[in-house]
């Protein structure tokens, strides 16, 4: 039998009474005791494997409950604005013209992670620029939200989109005061076009193993995918999977980021179920988007922007329109989630929840909702009640935190409410939404604890937790909510050996220095997948 101790450190349990342990032994795949050093070396026997920690913090493998594994793998693949950063559109329109010059003619050109709130110029790229870096390439420019896009008239050519074209419903197809196409592309209307600027195999897969190794390295062991792009990206995850292409473990949501309505009708009609698969691949809740984005700003809300007082943002669907399409998926058993940021969005799902359990009651649905943005005292209320389960995103604040302020205003002291849901009794769980922000959870703990922006601006304090409930959300929290804390989420003999080694003391760590916590060596399924120091 394969045996590795780990001793003297820090071993985060992460149990119902967070206990704190100095050693644990891991026998084949599985944790067999936690305890003192002393007891576990009584248990080791000569051919094991000993692991001195010198104080360093074991934590259960983390989980992120909401990324998307192939938009973050290409962002890694193609340029992305955030890593280098991009300051301004010229810089940008530079990189692009080098880009455009190695470039087969025809081929796709994809930028990633833009922003023209963090540019000089404090704009999008204009049409007529992009047009004149080339007629041949179609130039795609994803918003760092994911949900608005600036492309050339080539792109627009793809799609068949022209001055005539209507906007889908939930999105817009922007135009000029002439009615001229500004190539910018609004919530349904960039989701809608992503269909006709696909993935090869080769890049999905290329993708996946460029995501993959990052996780590892921050000590991600599992992850919640909140979307690809359409079915063959899903199949695509499946096949590498199953090959053990990739070993981090996915519960892979029904959803996608193109054209999600039917894909999501599609895989329900199908019959594939919630939670149907094995350790290293399960299938997740039914997702549907029901608003927009947070820093577009697009979300619903119930009352205006506070910078603009006619916006209200998107709503992509009525109550009784989202009531239909979840009916069927909660009546036969699967779990259901919705991406909704605003108040609106969020209280209309509820609503629908709501009529489902009247309905038709189920008793331990997990229903979720991911991201809980605007979440005021009368929703967390309603979301208790329902035992509906909240995927926040703690790091969105320190990324975004002055245009939330700028846009919501008294209403941050709401957004990703942490404390409060604590204090409700509501389990919540937490999800970088990479790569719309750092993937690295450690910031994502740090911003949970600390309630600050990227420029040190306060912001809603009253939301901070302890470090030890921010550790709670990437580990147990997360595990509940994909119905897996028996086997994994803490450090509980019989419970599968995902486990990270970090390179520091997490609980005598300097709050500040939390972002700049490393992984020494990820352990998944008893394996170690990740080294850099032991």
């Amino acid at each position: 039998m394969n045996q590795t101790a780990l001793i003297n450190g820090e071993v985060i349990t992460v149990n119902s009474k967070n206990e704190v342990y100095e050693a644990c032994l891991i026998e084949e795949n599985k944790i067999a005791a936690v305890g003192k050093t002393e007891e576990i070396k009584k248990l080791v026997k000569s051919s094991a494997k000993v692991i001195d920690l010198h104080g360093r913090s074991v934590l259960p493998g983390l989980i992120d409950a909401h990324m998307h594994l192939f938009l973050y793998g290409n962002t890694l693949m193609h340029l992305n604005c955030k890593d280098p950063v991009i300051t301004s559109v010229e810089e940008l329109l530079s990189k692009l013209s080098e880009i455009v010059q190695k470039t087969k003619n025809g081929q796709i050109i994809r930028v990633f992670g833009f922003n023209e709130l963090m540019v000089q110029e404090q704009r999008y790229p204009s049409i007529q620029e992009l047009d004149h870096l080339s007629q041949e390439h179609p130039i795609v420019i994803t918003r760092t939200c994911g949900h608005i896009g600036m492309v050339n008239s080539a792109a627009l050519k793809l799609a068949d989109i022209d001055s005539s074209t209507s906007d889908p419903q939930g999105g817009t197809i922007e135009k000029d005061g002439r009615g001229r196409l500004t190539g910018r592309l609004i919530e349904n209307a960039f989701l809608h076009f992503n269909q006709y600027v696909t993935y090869s195999d080769e890049e999905l897969f290329n993708a996946l193993s460029k995501a993959h190794e990052q996780l590892l390295s921050y000590g991600i062991t599992s992850v919640h995918d909140a979307g690809g792009f359409d079915e063959n990206s899903f199949r695509i995850m499946q096949i590498a999977s199953h090959k053990k292409l990739i070993k981090t473990r996915i519960y892979a949501m029904i959803g996608s980021l193109n054209d999600c309505e039917n894909f999501t009708k599609n895989m329900l009609n199908a019959g594939v179920i919630t939670h149907t698969g094995n350790d290293f691949f399960k299938i997740g809740p039914a997702k549907l988007f029901t608003d927009g984005s947070s820093t577009g700003p697009t979300i619903a809300t119930r009352e205006p922007y506070t910078s603009d007082e006619n916006n209200y943002g998107y709503l992509q669907y009525t109550e009784d329109e989202l009531y239909a399409i979840f009916s069927t998926a909660h009546q036969n058993g699967y779990q259901i989630t919705v991406h909704a940021q605003g108040d609106k969005a969020i209280e209309q799902y509820l609503n629908v929840v709501e009529r489902l359990l009247n309905e038709y009651p189920r008793e331990d649905h997990r229903h979720r909702v991911e991201h809980l943005g605007v979440c005021p005292p009368d929703l967390q209320e309603k979301a208790k009640a329902l035992k509906v389960i909240p995927i926040l995103n703690p790091s969105f604040p320190y990324e975004f935190g002055e245009s939330y302020i700028r846009n919501y205003g008294e209403r941050i002291h709401y957004m990703y409410a942490a404390r409060d849901l604590l204090d409700q009794g509501i389990i919540s769980a937490a999800g970088s939404d990479a790569p719309i922000t750092t993937v690295n959870p450690f910031m994502g703990i740090y911003t949970a604890v600390r309630r600050l922006t990227r420029e040190n601006t306060a912001f809603g304090q009253q939301q901070k937790i302890s470090l030890m409930d921010a550790i709670r959300l990437y580990t147990y929290n997360a595990a509940y909510a994909s119905f897996d804390e028996d086997d994994k989420g803490s450090i509980e003999a019989g419970k599968l050996a995902d486990l990270v080694i970090l390179n520091t003391s997490l609980l005598n760590c300097p709050i500040e220095d939390i972002p700049k916590v490393k992984a020494d060596l990820t352990m998944l399924d008893g394996e170690i997948v990740y080294a850099n120091e032991i």
